[in-house]
């Protein structure tokens, strides 16, 4: 175990808001060891820049970690030459060409429809009714499980990265992640006969005419639909939410002083849909005036990172027109995330700029108060607008 300062957290405070302790743990202990998650904590941006590439120190392979033993061991539990291979064969159905030339169109039409039945309503909870389903019917066409319902990928999505954040052991939240992965695997079957027959550029035709192992196939899929879906929702509903209630920042946007990508690229800075990566101490090192040992879990906290005092002026604010270089909201060195492309292209240029654009007068609903919740994971629950018909 390090030698890490120690540094206690009320887990239930943690949930509702992290930033406060993790502000505190950036000025006085920015590596501490938090024994409410079992963890020891990196908290600024410089050290986990410099560590996340140290692969053979700090490495993802997690052979007992909760993603692996839940959901099989995927392309971001491997590192080295093992992780570059799996990912080499699923990127050409993500990279920046293929969003820009098969799926920005197919955002478009997902958003046009989900917009043209919700517009005529007036008022809407927009977590349900518009980010939900964008970002699964979105994920839904990329990874070429078309077999499915919306509501299935997200609730799949969900009990997925439950299970994964499950350090407390809750054997009901484990119990829904199982029933996730079994019903993603059905999907699977259902639907490989159908990109054999006709393939197509989804993750799953791409991977199989790769030549990847079925079993890899499974557990990248699941990898894709676990970050895949709640990272783009909770960005939809919360750059939305963001703009409405800074409505300085959201003129700076329509007036062309800055665009949907920067009011995108500062939310994710501001609050970071995925906050936290897990890694494993492979061989004993010191680092920063402290001690590892092998077998530590260590967590990279990108939320903090994302509003370290060093990097970011007043990181409490949200300001569209931010410097955002030094910003870590996919991750950084060799696991980058590589649905990068497609997460900018859904959020700030088709779901953003389509959703202003047809909805007028927009305001929240006072009388059911925003929620927002999560550390590993962090977003928003709920999203009450009405708007003018």
């Amino acid at each position: 175990m390090s030698d890490a300062p120690v540094y206690e957290i009320d887990l239930q405070d943690f949930w509702q808001d992290p930033y406060p302790d993790l502000k505190v743990m950036r000025a006085d202990c920015p590596i501490a060891r938090v024994p409410q998650l079992g963890a020891t904590l990196f908290t600024k941006r410089d050290d986990i820049a410099v560590c996340e590439k140290n692969v053979e120190v700090f490495s993802s392979d997690q052979p007992g970690g909760l993603m692996n033993v839940l959901m099989g061991q995927n392309m971001m539990r491997k590192d080295g030459a093992a992780h570059m291979a799996e990912r080499k064969i699923f990127f050409p159905a993500v990279s920046p060409k293929a969003v820009r030339q098969v799926w920005t169109s197919q955002f478009q039409a997902h958003a046009e429809r989900l917009l043209d039945e919700l517009v005529p309503e007036g008022a809407a909870d927009l977590f349900s009714g518009y980010a939900l389903p964008l970002s699964a019917e979105a994920l839904k066409s990329m990874t070429g499980l078309t077999n499915m319902r919306f509501q299935d990928m997200d609730a799949w999505s969900q009990a997925m990265i439950d299970g994964i954040a499950n350090y407390a052991g809750d054997p009901d939240i484990e119990a829904r992640c199982h029933a996730a992965t079994a019903g993603i695997d059905a999907a699977i079957d259902d639907m490989m006969p159908v990109v054999r027959e006709t393939p197509n550029h989804s993750l799953l035709s791409v991977m199989l005419a790769g030549g990847m192992p079925m079993e890899n196939i499974r557990a990248n899929i699941k990898l894709t639909i676990s970050g895949g879906q709640n990272e783009p929702r909770d960005a939809i509903l919360g750059c939305i939410w963001a703009l409405l209630t800074h409505p300085d920042q959201l003129a700076l946007v329509r007036e062309g002083k800055a665009s949907w990508s920067q009011a995108f690229e500062e939310y994710c800075r501001w609050i970071s849909p995925i906050g936290m990566s897990p890694r494993r101490i492979a061989q004993e090192h010191d680092y920063g005036g402290v001690r590892f040992d092998p077998e530590e879990r260590i967590f990279f906290m990108f939320g903090s990172a994302n509003r370290d005092e060093a990097h970011f002026e007043t990181p409490e604010g949200f300001e569209v027109l931010r410097d955002n270089q030094m910003s870590m909201p996919f991750g950084a060195g060799p696991h980058f995330c590589a649905g990068a492309a497609a997460s900018r292209s859904l959020v700030a240029g088709v779901a953003l700029p389509m959703f202003f654009e047809r909805l007028k007068d927009l305001e929240i609903d006072e009388t059911d108060p925003v929620r927002i919740g999560g550390w590993a994971f962090r977003g928003l629950l709920n999203l009450p607008v009405t708007w003018r018909l």
